[in-house]
């Protein structure tokens, strides 16, 4: 693959941290400045999203979760840098179908994630929607959804609800730069900025969609642009630097909430496995993943600040045994827990109470 191919891929400090002109949007903050537990609490979430999502590549090998899986392993600092602005309870997120890692960064028990994965009536949708369909309206957790870039509409609408009810929330609407090219995408954008929808437009630019590169599939590449017709501010942020993407979302989350409307955040970022689980990822050279993983994973970027904190290495390598404990108790959860039973085909049809 030609070097200007994967350099263009890669989230550089020349890219990142600006703003699309002409909007008034506040001066960026940079990285957040986040105190000790507070490190100590974003590696935590990052670390159970790579331990976890590494299980679920296991079990689907030895055909416990069937069907399509989606890997996070790479991308944790999107999800547990933005979600930590928000609220759980009263904030909306909707995504994609690779929405393990946005459940558990939004502190989501493990075990009924899991249990969920392969299929089980203790998973957090009795076992009727595996990887891809997961929701917890309890925690305003709307999914996982299979169509590309449907959720990014039922982003919106979830923001109007907020709105509607005045109830101080706002919605946060994940997608990837494959569904960037999505109509529905727009259609969502001019809504949204038409009637000032506290919503939180993030873009998950991995540069590589299902499996074709940013420039070989978009004329423009450059996807925080796109809002500008409809006068939509926008932030292009490192996705793989949880204390910038927490930074960028404490401006968003503060812009929606003032009712200045919408605002998008691109997350350059990158994931380490293909697609999904079936996908081998020819489309990409060796070299440019183990470059990421080496010089830009999130985990080892937060290490550093974690370290200047004065957190002794030892400490982080009890709280990976723990995480990894955790994770193991939730696979075995999940293997033991009984899959739903025959009547359940009949429930859940129609709107009501079973």
């Amino acid at each position: 693959m030609a070097k200007a191919t994967q350099d263009s891929n890669r989230p550089h400090k020349a890219d990142v941290g600006s703003a699309i002109p002409n909007h008034d949007l506040p001066p960026i903050p940079g990285r957040y400045h986040a105190d000790r537990e507070e490190l100590l609490e974003f590696y935590r979430r990052m670390l159970m999203i790579r331990r976890f999502e590494e299980r679920c590549g296991q079990l689907y090998g030895l055909g416990l979760i069937a069907g399509f899986c989606h890997l996070y392993i790479g991308q944790e600092a999107v999800a547990v840098g933005l979600q930590a602005a928000l609220q759980p309870g009263r904030d909306s997120v909707i995504t994609g179908y690779r929405e393990h890692g946005h459940m558990l960064a939004y502190g989501i028990d493990p075990k009924i994630v899991m249990a969920e994965l392969t299929g089980r009536a203790s998973g957090i949708s009795h076992g009727k929607g595996g990887s891809m369909h997961m929701f917890s309206t309890e925690h305003k957790f709307f999914g996982g959804n299979g169509i590309v870039g449907a959720q990014v509409p039922l982003g919106a609408g979830l923001a109007f609800a907020h709105k509607y009810r005045n109830d101080g929330g706002c919605s946060a609407a994940y997608f990837g730069d494959g569904s960037a090219n999505q109509g529905q995408v727009y259609e969502a954008y001019n809504m949204a900025a038409l009637w000032k929808l506290p919503v939180i437009f993030v873009i998950e630019n991995n540069g590589y969609a299902m499996g074709t590169s940013i420039q070989r599939a978009n004329a423009h590449t450059a996807l925080s642009e796109r809002g500008a017709g409809f006068g939509i501010p926008a932030l292009v942020v490192d996705g793989m630097d949880v204390l910038e993407v927490r930074g960028a979302a404490t401006v968003a989350v503060d812009w929606v909430q003032a009712g200045k409307g919408p605002i998008i955040l691109e997350m350059k970022t990158y994931r380490y496995r293909g697609h999904s689980m079936s996908d081998p990822a020819r489309y990409r050279s060796r070299e440019e993943v183990n470059d990421m993983k080496e010089n830009h994973d999130p985990l080892d970027n937060l290490k550093k600040d974690l370290f200047a904190a004065g957190i002794p290495e030892a400490e982080l390598v009890k709280l990976d045994e723990d995480i990894r404990q955790q994770v193991k108790e939730a696979a075995d959860f999940a293997e033991k827990a009984p899959l739903p039973a025959d009547e359940e085909l009949y429930t859940n049809i129609l709107v009501g109470k079973y």
